[in-house]
C-alpha cells in the first residue's frame, strides 16, 4: 500500500480534529453571511479554501471554526462582530445537518465522529472580542465557544501579542483572572498569536491545559508567531497541545521577508494586509506573479512536527491548519483536502499509527475533555469572577 492510501486510511480511523478555520470570517467579507451565495455543501475551490467536500477528502472529522474578528474592531463592535461569527456556525451547523454536527464536549466529538459527521466546535480568536468584560467571557462559553485565543495581532489592556511592542510584559493581573475564569468555565486557554512572555504567564497560571490552535516552531522557524523551545518543553506538565499551523510566513524562513514585502504591497493598494477577498486575492497574486514567492510543502510542516516533537514530546501534538485566514498555502496543503499528503509525509518519516493518531485526533479530543474536568473541580470551589480591569489593574 502506497503512503497516500494508508495516510487515507488512518484519517479514516482517526480524523483530523483542526484547531483553527477561518471560514467564517470568509463568509462575513466575501457574501455578508448569506450561505445561499456560498454553498459550502459544494464545491467552493474559485472562492474558498474550505468546503464540505473536502473537508470531507482531507479526513477531518473536527473542526475549530474560528469566530474570529480583526483587533482593529473594538469595545461593543468587536463583541457585536463576535455574536455575527458565533451565529454563522451556527447555522451552517444547522443547514448542514448530514455532515456537520455542533459539539460542545469532548463526548460530542466522539459522538459526531461515531454517526460519520463533521464536530463543529468554535474558539474566539482574539480577547478584544470580550471587552474586558468577563461576564461576556461567560456569556461567549454558553454560545457554545471553546477556546479563546488571549490576542490577536495587537496588544491588549491585559495581555501583550506577539506582533506588538510589549506593554504588560505578558499578562496582568486582569489577565490571570480572564485565564482563571476560562478555566472554570471549562474554555481552553489558546496562547497562538501572544507574546513568549503572555505564553509562560498563561502557563504559569492556568489550571488547565491550554492549546496552541494554529502555531510552529520558533527555532525551526524563526518567526515571533511560533513557539519557543522553553514553551514547548512547559506542556508536558501542563498537559496541553501545540497545534502546528501551515501558514507559509510562519514556517518557511525564505517566507518571512517575501510575505513582509506583500503586506506592504496590500497597504500600498489601499488595502488590509489580511485582506482575502477577491479583490484582495487579485492584488496578491499580481504581487506573487511579480516576484515569484518561496513555496512551502507538507515537508516544511512535518520538520517543525519532528522538532516540536522532539521537544514536548507526541501527546502534546496537533494540527490547526489556519485555512481561508491566509492568502497563501503551501503546496500540497493547498486546502482542507490536503490533510493525507502530510500524514504520508510523516509515514515516510517512521511515525506510527499510533503516533498520528494521537497527532490527529486524540490529543485534541484529550485536552478538552481535561478542560472540562478541571471547570468542574473550579465551579465547586468558586462562583463565577466579578473581578474588573481597573478594579485590579487600576
Amino acid at each position: 500500500m502506497d503512503l497516500i492510501a494508508r495516510a487515507t486510511e488512518l484519517l479514516a480511523a482517526h480524523p483530523v480534529v483542526d484547531g483553527h478555520n477561518d471560514l467564517p470570517w470568509a463568509l462575513r467579507e466575501q457574501v455578508r453571511y448569506d450561505l445561499d451565495r456560498l454553498d459550502i455543501g459544494t464545491d467552493q475551490s474559485a472562492s474558498l479554501h474550505t468546503d464540505i467536500p473536502r473537508l470531507r477528502a482531507g479526513g477531518v472529522g473536527a473542526q475549530f471554526w474560528s469566530v474570529y474578528v480583526r483587533s482593529d474592531l473594538a469595545g461593543d463592535d468587536a463583541v457585536s462582530a463576535t455574536l455575527e461569527q458565533i451565529d454563522v456556525v451556527r447555522r451552517m451547523t444547522e443547514r448542514y445537518t448530514d455532515d456537520l454536527r455542533l459539539a460542545l464536549t469532548a463526548d460530542d466529538m466522539e459522538t459526531a465522529r461515531a454517526e460519520g459527521r463533521i464536530a463543529s466546535l468554535m474558539g474566539a480568536e482574539g480577547g478584544h472580542s470580550i471587552n474586558c468584560s468577563l461576564a461576556t467571557l461567560r456569556a461567549l462559553h454558553q454560545l457554545g465557544v471553546r477556546y479563546m485565543t488571549l490576542t490577536h495581532n495587537d496588544n491588549l489592556p491585559w495581555a501583550d501579542s506577539a506582533t506588538d511592542e510589549p506593554r504588560a510584559g505578558g499578562l496582568t493581573a486582569f489577565g490571570e483572572e480572564v485565564v482563571r475564569e476560562m478555566n472554570r468555565c471549562g474554555m481552553l486557554v489558546d496562547l497562538s498569536h501572544v507574546s513568549a512572555a503572555t505564553m509562560r504567564d498563561a502557563l504559569r497560571v492556568s489550571e488547565a491545559p491550554v492549546i496552541f490552535s494554529h502555531s510552529s516552531s520558533r527555532a525551526v522557524c524563526d518567526h515571533v508567531r511560533n513557539i519557543p523551545d522553553d514553551v514547548l518543553a512547559l506542556l508536558p506538565a501542563n498537559g496541553g497541545v501545540a497545534m502546528a499551523t501551515f501558514v507559509p510566513k510562519f514556517i518557511l524562513t525564505d517566507a518571512v521577508a517575501w510575505t513582509q514585502a506583500a503586506d506592504e504591497n496590500m497597504r500600498a493598494n489601499g488595502l488590509h494586509h489580511l485582506d482575502t477577498t477577491p479583490a484582495g486575492m487579485a492584488v496578491q497574486r499580481a504581487f506573487e506573479a511579480a516576484n515569484p514567492r518561496p513555496v512551502a510543502t507538507p515537508a516544511t510542516v512535518a520538520d517543525h512536527l519532528d522538532h516540536m516533537r522532539e521537544v514536548a514530546g507526541v501527546h502534546h501534538l496537533g494540527l490547526g491548519g489556519d485555512f481561508d485566514g491566509t492568502a497563501f498555502t503551501p503546496s500540497g496543503l493547498d486546502d482542507v483536502a490536503g490533510y493525507p499528503n502530510l500524514i504520508a509525509e510523516l509515514l515516510g518519516r517512521g511515525w506510527s499509527d499510533e503516533d498520528l493518531a494521537k497527532l490527529t485526533w486524540r490529543n485534541a479530543v484529550r485536552v478538552l475533555r481535561d478542560a472540562q474536568s478541571v471547570a468542574v473541580v473550579a465551579q465547586a470551589k468558586r462562583g463565577p469572577s466579578l473581578a474588573t480591569l481597573s478594579e485590579l489593574d487600576g
